[in-house]
């Protein structure tokens, strides 16, 4: 903390050297109008020097979770209830099903695990997927559970 003696001399020290401008008015632009206050303070905001560093590091912290290889029981338990789904299609039905299957990353190795709803259109069997009303398609490798 300064003492009263030094703050005193501080305040000499600045008349004897801006004594010629210090009590001068403040400068008004004649030709603009004056910078808002947000925007004198944007000037002097922090930059990123390193263009996308921060997004890289979020991705990089961004939590995915590996696929799962099927066991063969559970392998078995999901092919039969692809082959049930099919008969209801074949009989005009459209089942209303629930699944849980794997969606890859799209920017890194791994995945979610995401529930799926909706109604089943058909079982491509050509192109391995299911393929729903809503017109999405969900491969059949990439299915967890009915």
């Amino acid at each position: 903390m300064m003492k009263k003696d030094q703050k005193t001399e501080q305040v000499n020290r600045s008349e004897d050297l801006y004594g010629d401008i210090i009590h001068l008015p403040h400068f008004e632009p004649k030709n603009h109008e004056r910078m808002s206050p947000y925007k004198r303070a944007a000037q002097f905001a922090p930059f990123a020097a390193l263009t996308g560093y921060g997004d890289a590091i979020t991705e990089a912290s961004r939590y995915t979770e590996k696929n799962i290889d099927l066991s063969e029981d559970a392998s078995d338990r999901l092919d039969r209830k692809l082959i049930l789904l099919q008969e209801e299609i074949e009989k005009g039905m459209d089942p209303e099903i629930s699944m849980v299957c794997f969606r890859p990353d799209e920017k890194k190795e791994g995945g979610a695990f995401v529930e799926v709803k909706g109604r089943l259109k058909r079982i491509d069997a050509y192109g391995k997927a299911l393929v729903f009303h809503d017109g999405q398609r969900i491969p059949i490798r990439d299915i967890v559970d009915i």
